[in-house]
């Protein structure tokens, strides 16, 4: 019993050495991350720069689609095949995950100025999906 008492305090101590001033845990013993965490923690970041006055929607539209362009850059003139090999170079898979994240944080940081919950506004488009394209041999489907 005091062996699991220990252990449990152990991992106690870890998560709260791993939580900043903030109150923000990083580091292997943090948290799960959430979409919320991540949009306060995007928030702070650019609170703390000062550049919450350029986080209007159409300036974090604008910027989403410049990342996204990015991202259709790397795979731009190649074939299908090689499109399908590109996370098997090293250099290329860090190009992809780069753009994948500064797409998805200006994603989170629009959601969070407009006021979208990001989780629920795509389950609410995917049973719309359902409902508009019904699964093949439903008698619904558009096959």
């Amino acid at each position: 019993m005091n062996e699991e008492h220990d252990e449990t305090r152990a991992a106690e101590q870890t998560a709260e050495q791993a939580t900043d001033r903030t109150g923000h845990q990083d580091g292997p013993a943090a948290a799960p991350r959430t979409v919320a965490g991540l949009q306060q923690r995007l928030a702070r970041f650019a609170e703390a720069r000062d550049w919450g006055q350029y986080h209007t929607p159409k300036n974090l539209a604008a910027a989403l689609s410049v990342e996204a362009a990015e991202l259709v850059e790397i795979f731009q003139w190649l074939t299908p095949e090689q499109s399908a090999r590109v996370m098997t170079d090293p250099e290329a898979a860090s190009r992809v995950e780069d753009e994948v994240a500064d797409v998805l944080a200006y994603l989170l940081q629009f959601c969070h100025v407009v006021g979208v919950d990001p989780l629920a506004a795509l389950e609410a488009k995917i049973e719309r999906n359902e409902t508009r394209f019904p699964k093949p041999g439903t008698g619904h489907s558009m096959e």
